[in-house]
């Protein structure tokens, strides 16, 4: 069995959006980050933390990564083209999506008040925007990123398009409004988010 640390509304729910997927036990600890039951696992206090036989893994995508292998689901086989590509995506939705995102959060709420930018909000929106439309052009045809199966890239970038919402980051694009829709009416994302 699995231990997934962290809450639900931070990247957690990527990890326990895949392990409601494979249908595998796991037991969550909602702790916040910073605190003494993260710490304890990832020194940098950061969440999510999976403790698999005894060992924590750090870091979402890679917690995703090794779930994926672990079980032979949500990816394609290593060394193959379509891991290529599916690894190209990973990337991409991270340093495209994820990036502008957890940088508008931080100019949010989480750096000191002296430090904060109000101002590079406006143009995160607007690299955002411009991501979705290259996007558009990488997405195959088909319910999922890659076409008719669900990789590691689209719990990523549900994720993200959800926390977008959040954010107020718009999408601009009804294809992709429409695979957020697909993505957050899946069972196991319900059961995930109801965590």
């Amino acid at each position: 069995m699995y231990t997934v640390i962290g809450t639900a509304n931070s990247r957690t729910l990527r990890v326990l959006w895949m392990l409601e997927e494979l249908g595998v036990a796991y037991q969550h600890v909602p702790a916040n980050p910073r605190s003494d039951s993260v710490v304890e696992f990832n020194p940098a206090g950061k969440v999510p933390v999976l403790i698999a036989d005894g060992t924590p893994i750090t870091d979402s995508t890679a917690i995703l990564t090794f779930l994926a292998d672990h079980h032979g689901a949500l990816t394609h086989r290593a060394g193959s083209i379509e891991r290529a590509r599916q690894d190209s995506l990973t990337q991409f939705i991270l340093d495209e999506f994820d990036a502008a995102l957890w940088t508008a959060a931080r100019h949010s709420f989480i750096l000191p008040e002296e430090l904060r930018m109000s101002g590079i909000k406006n143009t995160l929106r607007w690299e955002f925007e411009r991501s979705q439309k290259t996007l558009m052009h990488r997405m195959a045809e088909g319910d999922f990123l890659m076409g008719d199966q669900m990789t590691v890239p689209d719990v990523i970038l549900a994720h993200c398009l959800t926390w977008a919402l959040i954010a107020r980051f718009p999408i601009v694009d009804a294809r992709l409004s429409d695979y957020l829709d697909r993505m957050r009416s899946r069972p196991a994302f319900q059961r995930a988010a109801a965590k």
